[in-house]
This record gives structure tokens, sequence and C-alpha cells, in this order.
């Protein structure tokens, strides 16, 4: 029996160190250290889109949350950096100047990821937008009739106090009234719940619209039925709209008339793009960052099938490595043994 468990123990340790090995090999072939994050110091003058401006051609707001936690969850709420910066600098460079607003006014709580963008630094490093949002306007106070547009920030605060914020309503209504744009990212659909027009038709009532979906959702936290009032793909198709659901964690904007809505974070530049071209002028030209180029060979897997996007990889070798990589986690977690394995093919390039 001994000798038998001996020479267990050591098959088992021999197996140990073989699959070391090979992880080793595999995450030296990852070479994300190719792949540096981006610049902490980056600043707003460094962002190539912005260098040639478009001439003024009037405001858009962007309202965050004031919601710093979600309930009596422990969780944190807040809005999201990225979400914000992005399409901040977005509307700047295509000639839209931007105020923010939020529900309480004053200096909203934020919350930041490790993907971070120049863009997103930028704006940490931006004296001017750094004001802006340590004394953001209370929406209670906001004259809709100086906009052009409207974007609400995604954040899971928003879950908590865009859908009975009073002055949400009127400010969409007025800027919608006057054939203004409006536009939301992730959670920031929230705020579209409660909003009726003119006529007395709910504003989502039989439009095309996406939002954070409930399998987004739920893969993140396994409790949010009860973390969250309510998930917000259920409650905007209560609402009348025809979700559109599309890839996890992948960009998915819809446009239908002058309602634009984005599916997650990764929505954030081309739901603020899109808003450009709802009001009237084609968005600046911007190389795409290596996040949006994993995006598209993300998609073009999902549509097309591996050889495909492998094909497209090689294209783009800037893709980001590690956004593939995450991909193929969630992957991996959601027991997609063969998508785990194609995805971190296309991570190693």
């Amino acid at each position: 029996m001994w000798k038998w468990g001996k020479r267990v123990l050591v098959a088992f340790l021999g197996l140990v160190i073989v699959l070391a090995a090979v992880g080793g090999l595999w995450w030296q072939a990852l070479d994300l250290d190719s792949q540096p994050p981006a610049d902490p110091g980056s600043t707003a003058a460094q962002l190539d889109f912005l260098k040639s401006p478009s001439p003024p051609r009037g405001k858009v707001l962007a309202v965050v949350t004031s919601t710093a936690s979600l309930g009596d969850s422990g969780k944190r709420g807040g809005y999201e950096l990225t979400e914000l910066s992005r399409a901040y600098y977005t509307f700047l460079a295509n000639g839209y100047e931007v105020d923010i607003a939020s529900p309480q006014g004053g200096e909203p709580p934020m919350r930041t990821d490790d993907d971070m963008v120049a863009a997103d630094y930028a704006f940490l490093n931006d004296p001017q937008a750094r004001r802006k949002l340590a004394t953001t306007l209370k929406l209670a106070e906001v004259d809709s009739s100086k906009y052009a547009a409207v974007y609400f920030v995604g954040g899971k605060g928003t879950m908590f106090d865009f859908p009975d914020d009073p002055s949400i309503p009127h400010i969409v209504r007025d800027i919608y009234r006057s054939g203004g744009v409006v536009g939301a990212v992730c959670h920031g659909p929230a705020a579209l719940l409660q909003v009726v027009l003119d006529d007395g038709t709910p504003l989502l009532r039989g439009r095309r619209a996406t939002g954070f979906t409930n399998a987004e959702e739920l893969f993140l936290i396994k409790d949010a039925q009860t973390v969250f009032p309510f998930l917000l793909q259920e409650r905007m198709q209560q609402a009348g709209a025809r979700f559109v659901e599309g890839a996890m964690y992948l960009d998915n904007t819809v446009v239908d008339g002058r309602l634009v809505t984005g599916q997650n974070p990764w929505s954030t530049w081309s739901v603020a793009e899109a808003m450009v071209q709802g009001l009237g002028h084609a968005p600046v030209a911007r190389a795409r960052s290596g996040e949006e180029l994993s995006v598209q060979v993300l998609d073009t897997y999902r549509r097309e099938g591996i050889d495909a996007a492998l094909r497209l990889r090689q294209q783009l070798p800037d893709a980001d490595r590690r956004l593939l990589l995450m991909h193929a986690l969630v992957a991996a977690m959601q027991g997609g043994v063969v998508d785990a394995w194609h995805l971190q093919r296309l991570a190693r390039g």
C-alpha cells in the first residue's frame, strides 16, 4: 500500500511540475508586458482626437449618480469614471461643451477600474473637468433649454436615484421635444424608466433599447435581485422597451431615432459617437483603443467563429490581450471549455 501511495504521490508531483511548466510557458506566450497599461500621467493635450476639435456646436448635459452605496448591502455604488471620461472627450472633440449634473449636486462618488485608457487618466488630470466634477449641477436647478443632448452615465448607484428623481423626466422631455438626443449607457438607462413624452407615451414603449443585461448583472453579483431594487433589463422590458440583448461584456449600442443606449461600459465610445451622429455631425476621426480592437475581435469570434477571429487578430496586433484573456476566464467560469480555449488563443495572438 505504501509503495502504491508513494507512486501516486510522485506521479502527482510530477504532474504539478509539468502543469506549472506548461502554465509558465503559456503565460510567457501571452507577452502582456508588450502592452503596458496607459500612462497615469496622460493629459488631454496628448489625446490625438482632441488636437483638431470641431467648431462650437452647443452643450451636452452629462448626468451621474449621487448614490455612494447600494442600499444596506455594504457594496459600493457611484458612477463609472470610464463611462463619463470617454464620452466627455468625445463630445468636446466634436464641438460640444459638457456640463455635469447629479441628483444632489456637488461632488459625486466615483468608481474607477483597472483597465483605464489614456482618456480616463487625462480626465483625472484635467483641471477644468475636475472642477466641473467637484461642483456638479443639481438636477433640480438645471436649465434644460441650454442643451442639445443629455447623456446618462452608468454606475450601479443609478439604480437607486435615477428612476425616481423628479427632475429627470422634465429634462429628458424638454430636450427630446426640442429635437435633441437622449443617450445612456450600462446602468444609465435607469433614468429613462419613468420618462413620459408630451403625448402621454412612455419614452421606452415600443423603442429598441438596451442596458446592462440580467446575465451580466447576475454573473458579477449573484444576489443582484436582493442588492438592487430591480434588474434593469426586466424593468426596461416592463416599461415597454424592445430590449436588444447583445453578447456579455461586448459593445452593443442601439439607436432608435434620437434615443441612443449602450449595453455596458464597452459601449461608451460608440454611444457618444452615435449621439454626435444623431445631432447631425460625423464624429471626428479617432484611433481605436486596444480595448476596442479586442471587442472587434471578440465580436467576430461570436459571429463568424475562431478561424475568422484569428485572421482578424493577426491584422490587429494592438488588440488588448488582457481583455481577451478576461473573456477566456469568463467563458471558463461559465463552463464553456471550448470557448475558453479559443479565446486564450486569441489572447496569445
